[in-house]
């Protein structure tokens, strides 16, 4: 949504009337009909037994971690400071859960307003694919939904940024995760048309969690937690439009534990 980067809201306090008037797609409909955070399980190895006398071995962490998280205008944070996005409060919080792993600053690839095919575009820009990451994260398709392109592209294109996620991972689909796309209809800028935008974003976000699941990569449904407006306070950042850094806390805390296992051998 590139024009709207420098359209400032003041987000209004709204009555519980406003909130019951805001029909289609509801939070719980969301959460009942895409399919739940899923982190894949690899088939277990078989494994001797250790000998008398010795400890089995614990899973640990790599001595390094580099992050590249891929996406748009939610995973840079728009109208949020560098601190507060999702993608460095997740690296702060692995660090507290992983001390004595070292995580050098996230390398983010996103700008606000691309769609799955501008961001393919970026990561060729930037030669992305000459280098190797321990984690990669994606979030992608809003704009493919706000400028009204096909599903059926979306589709095409995810799957091929899912490749290039791997691949950027080591060939390792259990380093790579997918986050769901938010729902703007809750917000003081989508309110008047939440119902069309949720409904829309549904079938997205369906189609983004099913091809995640088929490709044995980690999804994880933050869209519950983004539908909590105008309930959950400091809920939407300044512009109107995009999350706070109060909600993408929301979101890392929903995850952070389930990553933090895919860090783990």
């Amino acid at each position: 949504m590139p024009f709207l980067v420098d359209m400032k809201f003041a987000t209004p306090l709204w009555s519980m009337a406003a909130l019951m008037a805001l029909a289609a797609c509801t939070p719980q409909q969301e959460a009942d009909s895409v399919p739940a955070a899923y982190l894949p399980t690899p088939a277990p190895e078989a494994v001797a037994p250790p000998e008398e006398g010795t400890e089995e071995d614990s899973s640990t962490a790599p001595d390094t971690v580099r992050y590249l998280a891929l996406g748009d205008s939610y995973t840079i944070g728009e109208s949020v400071p560098s601190a507060g996005d999702w993608p460095n409060q997740l690296v702060d919080s692995l660090a507290m859960r992983l001390p004595d792993t070292h995580f050098t600053p996230a390398h983010i690839i996103a700008t606000t307003g691309w769609t799955t095919s501008n961001l393919s575009q970026g990561m060729d820009a930037q030669q992305i694919d000459t280098a190797q990451f321990d984690l990669v994260s994606l979030l992608i398709g809003v704009n493919n939904q706000y400028q009204g392109l096909s599903l059926e592209a979306y589709e095409l294109e995810f799957v091929q940024l899912l490749d290039r996620a791997v691949a950027l991972a080591g060939g390792q689909a259990d380093r790579v995760f997918v986050v769901s796309i938010p729902d703007y209809g809750f917000t003081p800028f989508g309110q008047s048309n939440q119902g069309n935008i949720s409904q829309s974003l549904f079938g997205f976000n369906t189609s983004c969690a099913n091809l995640t699941q088929q490709a044995g990569i980690a999804h994880y449904n933050i869209t519950p937690i983004s539908q909590q407006w105008p309930g959950a306070e400091n809920w939407v950042a300044p512009d109107g439009l995009h999350p706070s850094a109060a909600q993408y806390t929301a979101w890392v805390a929903s995850f952070v534990g389930a990553v933090e296992e895919q860090l783990l051998d």
